[in-house]
């Protein structure tokens, strides 16, 4: 299995080639980062998605309150949706991630310890579900619940 990268750039659907697209449906689309090609065609994998798994492997971990996202990402969760990867920065070079977690730790926890087993959880649920490496995993700690 091989792994490119499409750096910043939107795949379109060869159907669609010639046809003008509106605003909207380009908002819709997903920035896909990793195209990996197999024996009976490719699968995509939005950045959006490997954002959303750290998300998930790191609020599993005992002692992490919550992911602290920036405004936007706050605002849009106050109105009900659910953003699974509120407080992750992703980074993808060739077949390389390099993620940045916000954390709000619980009160009274091994700050060490807890973060230790965020890194170990995140790199080993990005490495399994998609076939990529895990560089590094940055936890910055900026609040106490």
């Amino acid at each position: 299995m091989t792994a490119s990268i499409k750096s910043g750039s939107r795949l379109s659907n060869p159907q669609s080639r010639g046809k003008r697209r509106n605003s909207k449906s380009d908002k819709k689309q997903q920035n896909y980062q990793v195209e990996q090609e197999q024996e009976h065609g490719s699968v995509r994998i939005a950045d959006s998605v490997i954002a959303s798994i750290a998300g998930i492997a790191a609020t599993e971990v005992d002692g992490i309150a919550r992911l602290n996202g920036n405004i936007t990402g706050e605002i849009v969760s106050k109105i009900g949706m659910n953003v699974l990867s509120k407080g992750v920065r992703v980074t993808i070079e060739g077949s390389v991630v390099k993620v940045q977690l916000n954390c709000v730790m619980q009160y009274g926890v091994n700050i060490q310890e807890v973060t230790r087993l965020v890194q170990d959880r995140v790199k080993q649920a990005i490495e399994n579900m998609t076939g990529l490496t895990v560089d590094r995993v940055n936890v910055r700690i900026v609040s106490v619940a």
